[in-house]
C-alpha cells in the first residue's frame, strides 16, 4: 500500500489535483478542499457552477486533527499546521503555522 493509498482510506472526496510530497502526514478528519464557487455571478452560483485550483503540500509536512485547506494553496517543506486551523494562503517552508487564518507563529531548524 501507497502513503496516497492509506491517506484515501476514508471519507475522502477528491474533485481536484492535490499533491502530497514525501513523508506528509494528515490527522484525522482533514479537509482538502479543491473547489472554488462563485461569489459575485448570481446566475452561476445558483446552477451550481465550480472550478477547482490544486492544492501542493511539500516534504515532510504535518497537518494537524480537523484542518482546512482551501483551493490554489501551497504548503512549504517541512512545515507544521497545528490543528483545528485553516490554512487560505500559502505557508512558507520551515513553519509552525496555526489559527484561523493559519500564520506562521515559529520557523522551524531547517534539515542539514
Amino acid at each position: 500500500m501507497t502513503d496516497v493509498e492509506a491517506l484515501l482510506s476514508g471519507d475522502w472526496y477528491v474533485d481536484g489535483p492535490i499533491v502530497l510530497g514525501d513523508h506528509v502526514r494528515i490527522g484525522p478528519s482533514a479537509n482538502l478542499a479543491t473547489a472554488l464557487h462563485p461569489i459575485d455571478d448570481h446566475r452561476l452560483r445558483r446552477e451550481g457552477a465550480e472550478r477547482t485550483a490544486p492544492i501542493v503540500i511539500g516534504d515532510n509536512c504535518w497537518l494537524g486533527s480537523n484542518v482546512t485547506v482551501g483551493a490554489g494553496v501551497t504548503i512549504g517543506r517541512n512545515t507544521v499546521v497545528g490543528a483545528g486551523s485553516v490554512v487560505v494562503r500559502d505557508l512558507p517552508d520551515h513553519v509552525v503555522a496555526v489559527g484561523v487564518p493559519a500564520t506562521p507563529i515559529r520557523e522551524l531548524p531547517v534539515e542539514s
